[in-house]
């Protein structure tokens, strides 16, 4: 079984998807679009074979007034089957790459799980068979990475640690690989997915969505539901497409 990290950011207005606040969506928007894609991602990981870890900042990296932990439950548990097997856990660490590698860290080495894996809300579209397949991987592979547009990952799992010091440094998806080679592990990878940390990524986002809809195929449902709620949408003009309200 993979423990899979969700590092979160608390749901609130003007602490998360600050790119797209000002533009198309205010803070407010933006809020409900990233609570949306919290709920799809930690509801994959609960359908999956993996363990569900919710990783929340600490009170002093979140506005004032606001309970990181208790944020985030009344998020969530409406979203889960089986919300009270959900563990809740503070982040260490400054950046990111810090937070990670000090959760997966401490998962595999005083937890002793056999592998651990993180992922960032934004990475929405993750599904239950990828993190499945995933875990298929990690038996011949130390680290599986999940690739996404412009080098970044939107999953990362391991059954042995590496340097994490700015192991996310762009582009993650070769910086994380040149990690785990220089200490001697094998790297496998997922299937290509787009993930929902900027507006340009909606561009990728709101086609595939739509095309997977078509075909019924599987979408992350809350995230999908979010997206046509705000009236998000695509001008095409040729060959060129531009994010609309």
């Amino acid at each position: 079984m993979t423990t899979v990290a969700v590092l979160v950011d608390p749901p609130v207005e003007g602490a998360v998807l600050e790119r797209f606040s000002g533009g198309l969506l205010d803070a407010g928007e933006a809020a409900d679009l990233y609570s949306a894609m919290v709920r799809d991602i930690c509801r994959a990981v609960e359908d999956s074979g993996g363990e569900l870890l919710v990783n929340y900042r600490p009170a002093d990296q979140v506005p004032a007034d606001v309970d990181p932990e208790q944020s985030l439950r009344e998020v969530l548990e409406p979203a889960l089957a089986s919300p009270d097997e959900a563990r809740y856990e503070v982040q260490v660490g400054e950046t990111f790459a810090g937070r990670v590698g000090n959760t997966v860290t401490y998962l595999l080495e005083e937890e002793n799980v056999t592998t651990a894996a993180a992922v960032d809300p934004t990475g929405a579209l993750l599904s239950r068979k990828r993190i499945d397949s995933a875990a298929m991987k990690l038996r011949s592979s130390e680290v599986v990475l999940g690739p996404s547009t412009e080098g970044r990952v939107y999953y990362a799992a391991f059954s042995d640690t590496i340097d994490f010091e700015d192991a996310y440094a762009t582009p993650a998806v070769e910086t994380l690989t040149d990690r785990a080679r220089a200490a001697g592990l094998g790297v496998d990878f997922l299937p290509s997915d787009p993930v929902v940390a900027r507006p340009s990524d909606l561009r990728s986002v709101i086609p595939l969505l739509n095309a997977r809809q078509r075909a019924e195929r599987l979408v992350p449902p809350r995230t999908t539901e979010c997206l046509a709620d705000l009236g998000l949408t695509l001008d095409i003009d040729g060959d060129d497409l531009s994010l609309v309200r």
